[in-house]
């Protein structure tokens, strides 16, 4: 009986592998605050985002035209990576990336769970 060694495929070029993913903290928050943001250099909110346990924190999000009327992003579950460095924005600290669809016409929609998840509960 011939015994063949398990071995991982190699990736191709620009891959991520599931650890990579594991890597990412990705959370349920509810929009508290949507704030304009004229000093952004492409239309943007300033959001401030309950997760839970995990707090409050802020993020700048490119979704304007999305959105035109900030007030529907007010209560709305959403989802963030919460563990990449704070970036400077306009002067503004962001703390985390809200992620959103990238469709070819420039629109973001937002990525959301429906009812049932809570702030601060983990995505994997």
């Amino acid at each position: 009986m011939t015994h063949i060694a398990a071995t991982r495929p190699a990736l191709p070029p620009g891959s991520a592998s599931i650890d990579d993913f594991a890597r990412l903290d990705i959370r349920v928050g509810r929009v508290l605050q949507v704030l304009p943001f004229p000093e952004a250099r492409k239309p943007a909110y300033q959001l401030v985002i309950d997760f839970g346990q995990l707090g409050v924190r802020r993020s700048s999000a490119q979704i304007p035209p999305t959105y035109p009327d900030p007030a529907v992003l007010r209560g709305r579950l959403v989802i963030g990576v919460i563990n990449f460095p704070p970036r400077r924005i306009a002067g503004f600290e962001s703390q985390v990336l809200v992620l959103g669809a990238l469709p070819v016409d420039g629109r973001i929609p937002l990525l959301s769970v429906d009812e049932g998840a809570s702030p601060g509960d983990a995505i994997g």
